[in-house]
């Protein structure tokens, strides 16, 4: 299969690997290229619907005022032009698996050989005016452009308000809890009470963090409590309206703004597109990440379920799956055996509380402290630097 491709490579033709979805196991790909260049003959095409991606791990950091926005998000024209690639900027919303293209919302298909698709989950906001009346954490970047609004809405309103968030998991705690950070901060300083603000926390379950230890949740139950946030446990949203949500024992709840971070899903292009996908349509793949019904096709990231393999998705997961990822679509380009791979069954959480202190979450183990949030500090700040400042080829 490699000379194949140096022999398409002196007709003048190209083998195409379009990446599609700016995630965070496409910037491992994206570097890896840039690093080692593909082999001779082999076209790299990127495509996003943002020019930026906002690395998770930041996000609460960012909403708290920690960081600013060009510090959480990474630039992707300046990564592809290190690896070589050429950059798409639209939405995908379609897959023609038969003819091997990618259909975009306003531009023309994008033709593949080999397609890799880390494009993250979007909204599960199926729930009556939830898709009107919430803002959703999820997809990331769209949260990260309506929180400047949400954030002016709240400054300016003269009343007693609440700001509610949807959804016990990590996800949900840290939004709540930076929110809070940086509502109490600014109102601080603008002379106002910080007290004028109520925080709710909506989950289904009967407590919060239900995937993590117990020491864990103990330790955020007390956090809760202290900062004052009402938690709404066995309380599933069943109805949203402006300013207001209602519960499923029929109580509406005042809400100036709601935040929402319940289980995530798919698009659901790809189900009609023919690829195998799970019950909740997210694609189904192998434990070397390619499809169960597409050889051509891989996913990781959230947008991925491993068969035999269940694993809460995170960003953590993503950036694991990125090396391996690399490596077999260079083995799928050249036709070589792909690598198989068991993905860690735990994996270190670090989680913020709003202001500079985390928990630190392995398996059993549990410990907090201002410390933990310096060294979550230290990490992400290390991954940023792996993806600012490269130097772009000629």
């Amino acid at each position: 299969m490699a000379q194949v491709v140096v022999e398409w490579a002196s007709l003048g033709m190209l083998k195409s690997l379009v990446l599609l979805g700016g995630g965070h196991s496409h910037l491992a790909v994206l570097k890896g290229v840039g690093v080692a260049p593909l082999p001779q003959g082999v076209r790299l095409t990127l495509i996003s619907k943002s020019v930026v991606t906002p690395y998770s791990g930041m996000l609460p950091g960012m909403i708290a005022g920690h960081y600013s926005p060009d510090a959480s998000h990474i630039e992707l024209p300046a990564l592809a032009r290190f690896a070589g690639a050429r950059t798409v900027f639209d939405e995908a919303v379609g897959l023609d698996l038969e003819r091997r293209q990618v259909l975009l919302r306003d531009l023309l298909p994008i033709a593949y050989d080999v397609l890799s698709i880390d494009i993250g989950s979007t909204p599960n906001v199926t729930v009556p005016g939830a898709a009107d009346y919430a803002v959703p954490v999820k997809p990331i970047d769209h949260l990260v452009r309506r929180w400047a609004s949400v954030l002016e809405r709240l400054r300016a309103g003269t009343a007693k308000q609440s700001v509610a968030v949807v959804g016990g998991g990590a996800a949900g705690v840290e939004i709540i809890l930076a929110v809070q950070f940086r509502l109490r901060a600014l109102l601080a300083r603008e002379g106002a009470h910080a007290m004028s603000l109520e925080y709710h926390l909506f989950t289904d379950s009967t407590e919060v963090l239900p995937t993590y230890n117990s020491s864990v949740r103990r330790i955020f139950e007390r956090v809760l409590r202290e900062r004052r946030v009402t938690v709404h446990a066995g309380k599933a949203v069943t109805e949203v309206a402006p300013g207001r949500l209602r519960t499923a024992d029929g109580v509406w709840h005042e809400a100036s703004e709601v935040l929402w971070s319940t289980e995530a899903a798919a698009a659901p292009w790809l189900a009609r597109s023919g690829l195998a996908v799970d019950r909740a349509g997210f694609v189904s793949v192998s434990n070397t990440l390619q499809s169960l019904s597409h050889l051509d096709v891989f996913a990781a990231g959230d947008i991925a379920s491993m068969v035999g393999y269940p694993r809460e998705r995170s960003g953590a997961l993503a950036v694991h799956q990125g090396p391996w990822l690399a490596g077999n679509l260079r083995s799928a380009l050249q036709g070589e055996p792909l690598t198989p791979h068991r993905p860690r069954r735990q994996f270190l959480s670090l989680i913020s509380t709003g202001d500079r202190y985390a928990v630190a979450s392995y398996g059993p183990l549990a410990c907090e402290g201002r410390w933990v949030w310096r060294w979550k500090d230290r990490i992400d700040r290390r991954f940023m630097r792996g993806y600012t400042g490269l130097p772009v080829k000629a």
